[in-house]
């Protein structure tokens, strides 16, 4: 789930992030031009300032000028020079006519189209002139013209005009903007660690249910939640599961209690039953079919009751996990085994390693192994071999039992493991349909897990699947 939410959170963020930044940094493009701007239309007017007075034009039709208009043209030309020399602006006055009045430098002509004819333009009608287009850090062909009227008695007379290139301005456009991505940067860092911890302290609280409901399915019923971490509605949630755990385990052990103590109740009684029959058959004739009948019945009841015995203390006992030598307690299991087998005319062997360690309760694995064992010996016709291998599979211990019996269907093995089921094809041979469902329960308490499977050509395979690792 943090995998499938953070990117979504990140995503999320950095579109935020983007939405905010990349119109400030078209702002801040913005603001640097105007700034420039603006400074371009003061120097223009100071120069208009100088040149309100110089014609520069034959004052009199014999062509003299006076002394006072020399004087201001020369000091005009002289700020034009020095303002270009210091700056490297472009600057000139001209007449109406498209003719220099002074220029810096020199030669400098009027734009003929484009932002700066339309400038030159504008002044000549005696307005100030728009703002030139937009100049961004990659645009380095693009200059910034800047046109002022010059006006005498009401007239404009020249325009003063100022072309400044735009190295400075993209310069400080970038500055500005990898400024911004340093900011965006830091925030994106700060907003991806403040979406691991807050994804965390969401996500924790449902992981905490999550692995309490795997060990409660596993048979730990006393796993719990601690509803101190993480959202109300979580910690809300943590404390409902603990009341329903508290009342799941409550209503397990009254039926654990219920069918220790029937199994328990009826055993005496079951018991002075049995004998009393025993009584009854030595008044009767030996070979009594209806007393033999009745004593299979009884002994069959009395298994029953002590498998349920077994299930309830099974389900009820904690296992005690211990490094275990797995194939060693199997080979002691089979040769506890080998008389039994010998005894029906069945092969049982041990084949596989001779040392693999797992954590386990010896005691439940060896009830377990008694039990799959017997289930093989069962079924198994004389002559036939049953297969008892242990071998290491990664993280897991994996003991199988195989045997050459008939097998199970596909919906048998389904069926498999359920208490007091049993097969239809199976029902003469002994057996109170527990003997896997204590085996299962035992395995379980452990972390251990018991599968089915078909043994080609015919036959049943058992595989126990005992941990490596401890708990």
């Amino acid at each position: 789930m943090r995998t499938r939410l953070l990117p979504l959170l990140i995503v999320l963020m950095a579109g935020v992030l983007l939405a905010l930044g990349v119109p400030l940094g078209v702002i801040t493009a913005g603001v640097e031009q105007q700034r420039v701007v603006v400074d371009r239309i003061d120097d223009a007017a100071r120069f208009a300032s100088l040149a309100q007075f110089v014609t520069a034009r034959p004052a009199t039709d014999t062509g003299s000028k006076t002394p006072e208009e020399d004087e201001r043209l020369a000091t005009l030309r002289t700020e034009l020079a020095r303002y270009y020399g210091l700056y490297g602006i472009r600057a000139g006055v001209f007449y109406r006519d498209h003719t220099p009045m002074a220029a810096a430098p020199a030669g400098m002509p009027v734009p003929r189209d484009g932002e700066g004819a339309q400038a030159f333009r504008e002044a000549l009608a005696g307005r100030r002139s728009h703002d030139p287009h937009q100049i961004w850090p990659g645009d380095d062909t693009g200059r910034i013209p800047v046109a002022s009227p010059v006006i005498r008695d009401g007239d404009v007379v020249a325009v003063v005009m100022t072309d400044s290139p735009t190295g400075h301005l993209r310069a400080g456009v970038l500055r500005s903007w990898l400024l911004i991505a340093a900011g965006e940067c830091a925030a994106m860092l700060v907003a991806v660690a403040a979406a691991f911890r807050l994804t965390g302290w969401v996500l924790r609280p449902v992981r905490v249910l999550d692995t309490a409901s795997h060990d409660i399915a596993t048979g730990r019923m006393n796993a719990r939640v601690a509803a101190t971490a993480g959202p109300p509605e979580l910690r809300r949630l943590a404390r409902s599961f603990n009341e329903m755990a508290d009342h799941v385990e409550d209503v397990l052990e009254q039926q654990r209690a219920f069918v220790a103590d029937a199994s328990h109740q009826l055993r005496n009684p079951l018991s002075a039953l049995l004998l009393r029959i025993e009584l009854l058959a030595l008044e009767l004739p030996d070979g009594n079919a209806e007393i033999a009948s009745v004593r299979t019945e009884g002994k069959r009841l009395a298994r029953v009751l002590d498998d349920l015995l077994d299930l309830a203390l099974a389900e009820h006992t904690a296992a005690d996990l211990q490094l275990t030598d797995v194939a060693a307690l199997a080979a002691e299991r089979v040769d506890s085994w080998r008389p039994l087998a010998d005894d029906k005319g069945v092969l049982l062997a041990y084949e596989g390693q001779r040392a693999v360690t797992g954590w386990a309760d010896p005691v439940a694995l060896s009830s377990a192994l008694d039990a799959v064992v017997d289930n093989a010996l069962k079924f198994t016709p004389e002559g036939r071999p049953v297969t008892v291998g242990v071998a290491a599979a990664g993280e897991r211990v994996q003991v199988t039992v195989a045997d050459r019996g008939p097998g199970l269907t596909d919906d048998e093995l389904a069926r498999i493991g359920d208490r007091f089921w049993r097969s239809g094809r199976h029902q003469n041979v002994s057996g109170s349909g527990l003997g896997l469902s204590i085996t299962r329960a035992l395995l379980a308490a452990g972390g251990a897990t018991i599968a089915y499977a078909p043994h080609p050509p015919h036959g049943l395979k058992v595989t126990v699947t005992v941990p490596r690792t401890g708990p």
